[in-house]
């Protein structure tokens, strides 16, 4: 079982989008899959259509009060589990604060699922903000994809991330995490500027950038607001088929 880690230190950036549609599109394929949320604010839980239970996230799991699996709720898709989020997981952050060893703790919750024939793939969908869920979830996982929006400061926020990898591979935490690779999104052809990001980006990247590229798309920033991934939503637009087509990449990086 492998475990990708999805992050970005910016928000709207299609992160919790790319986290979702990588997800449902790996179950389609037929991978078994489990997507677990850890923002606070459970976009990917309400973007998959569930709602925001008290109690059914890693929270508990955190505190020791009960396991992962239990924590664990089916999707509409075929082979596609979900650990939710709540609001109440923003406590974590003090919480984990107060632990000994802190980043450790989201790794030790996530320990028995790699071990579980149930799963494939496990995708954490990472708060946008660096702090102890998002780091901590960068030591539990094993590869990182990137999302990042066709916009001027790209490249920076990039560095940022990649400079927080090799922190954590310093520090011993996690010495074999790797890049899996960097996704370039919003991406709007008719601009210069998404252009000028994308060469920028390759050549100072090479072959870490994928190459598929996620178009801005109305149709894919509505589906969320209706508990639906765009395969449910817009299943012959270009937005799904940009995803299924940056699934087939991710799944032959992995």
């Amino acid at each position: 079982m492998r475990i990708v880690a999805v992050v970005n230190q910016k928000g709207g950036v299609g992160k919790t989008t790319t986290a979702i549609h990588l997800a449902a599109g790996a179950a389609e394929a037929g991978r078994r899959v489990l997507l677990v949320d850890l923002d606070p604010q459970a976009n990917a839980t309400s973007g998959l259509g569930l709602e925001h239970t008290p109690g059914k996230s890693l929270y508990p799991v955190l505190l020791g009060q009960t396991r992962a699996s239990d924590m664990l709720q089916p999707s509409r898709h075929p082979n596609l589990q979900i650990l939710a989020s709540e609001l109440d997981l923003a406590g974590a952050e003090m919480d984990l604060a107060g632990m000994e060893n802190p980043l450790i703790h989201v790794r030790q919750a996530l320990d028995p699922l790699r071990l579980d024939p149930a799963f494939d793939l496990v995708i954490l969908d990472c708060p946008p903000s660096v702090g102890l869920l998002m780091t901590s979830a960068l030591v539990a996982a094993e590869k990182i994809l990137v999302p990042v929006q066709c916009e001027y400061f790209a490249l920076e926020g990039v560095g940022k991330i990649l400079n927080l990898i090799e922190r954590i591979k310093q520090g011993g935490l996690n010495p074999s995490l790797s890049i899996l690779g960097i996704v370039l999104t919003m991406y709007d052809a008719r601009t210069r500027l998404s252009q000028q990001v994308s060469e920028d980006l390759r050549s100072h990247l090479g072959e870490q950038v994928m190459g598929t590229i996620i178009p801005r798309s109305v149709r894919l920033a509505e589906a969320p607001s209706h508990g639906k991934t765009i395969y449910e939503y817009d299943n012959s637009g270009a937005a799904a088929a940009s995803y299924r087509q940056l699934t087939t990449e991710f799944l032959s990086r992995l």
